[in-house]
């Protein structure tokens, strides 16, 4: 059972050890002490991160999961990517209350199925997949021991061409729109699909055609994260938002008017809720008033969806 997710930063004293192991497409760096702690918990916490870490969430997440913010108790986290290198090992080890970071860059599903892998999964106290391709985790982890993989449903980038809003509007059944199931199984992301980058890389509309592709006659949820911003999710399924962006959640829970291969998506009637820094998301009870609606006609938005 992977117990929390999180990340964050390099304070300057604490004993620092780096070693490296390296076997086949697997590669290890452990930061700190390479000694298990097993604290009392206090999660299970996610942190949905719209970019790379940010402070004050990863922070908050560490002391949600170690269930105090002053005192002395540790974690160890384990970073796992399917890229890169060890560069958010300092990140961690900068954070109050982190007694190891240990990147695991994982590129083939044998690495993935090992039992020494999954034993340092299970030991810790933060678990943090890094971002990058989620096609990777795909491939490579999923059915084996970032925030783009934590939905119910998973945009998974498998075509190796990150979705355009312009593009899959024009056609939702554009070859680069490819969805997943059964990554995880985390309650308050039941019927939810997460985008990253959000405002910053204009992805409301893909979002929409994602959701309009997923709809099979229950509502269904996408929660879009800003850079510099994230969602502290703690066992409540409450959310709160900290970071210097916004988090976005549409609800669909109707059919598209127009959801055809080769022609513009016509999806009237859209739901949507805008989050700043210190706003609850309540995931358990999800919002069904004092929303605004967007509409698409024929691939075009109605109205500034940010």
């Amino acid at each position: 059972m992977l117990r929390s997710f999180a990340p964050l930063r390099i304070t300057g004293a604490a004993l620092l050890l780096l070693t490296v192991a390296a076997r086949g497409d697997l590669k290890i760096y452990l930061a700190g002490n390479p000694s298990d702690v097993c604290p009392k918990l206090y999660g299970p916490v996610l942190d949905l991160g719209g970019s790379s870490a940010e402070p004050s969430g990863l922070q908050g997440m560490v002391d949600a999961v170690r269930g105090c913010a002053g005192c002395d108790a540790k974690v160890d986290a384990v970073i796992i990517r399917a890229s890169g290198g060890q560069g958010l090992n300092p990140v961690f080890m900068a954070l109050k209350g982190v007694d190891s970071a240990e990147t695991l860059l994982i590129t083939d599903r044998d690495s993935a199925n090992r039992r020494d892998i999954e034993r340092k999964v299970r030991n810790a106290e933060i678990v943090w997949f890094a971002g990058g391709d989620q096609c990777n985790y795909i491939r490579w982890i999923k059915g084996s021991a970032g925030l783009a993989i934590q939905g119910g449903v998973v945009y998974d980038a498998c075509p190796d061409v990150s979705a355009s809003s312009k593009e899959v509007l024009a056609n939702p059944f554009h070859r680069d729109v490819s969805l997943s199931l059964d990554f995880f199984h985390w309650p308050a992301l039941r019927d939810t699909i997460t985008d990253t980058h959000f405002h910053q890389r204009d992805r409301f509309g893909r979002l929409v055609v994602f959701l309009a592709r997923t709809y099979a006659g229950k509502r269904i949820d996408g929660l879009g994260v800003d850079e510099q911003t994230s969602v502290i999710v703690t066992p409540d399924q409450k959310g709160k938002v900290v970071g210097a962006g916004a988090v976005y959640l549409l609800v669909v829970d109707h059919p598209a008017e127009v959801l055809e291969r080769g022609n513009p998506l016509t999806y009237r009637g859209l739901k949507v809720w805008k989050f700043t820094a210190g706003d609850t998301i309540d995931l358990a009870r999800r919002p069904t008033e004092s929303f605004r609606i967007l509409d698409v006609v024929e691939g075009k938005l109605s109205g500034e969806p940010y």
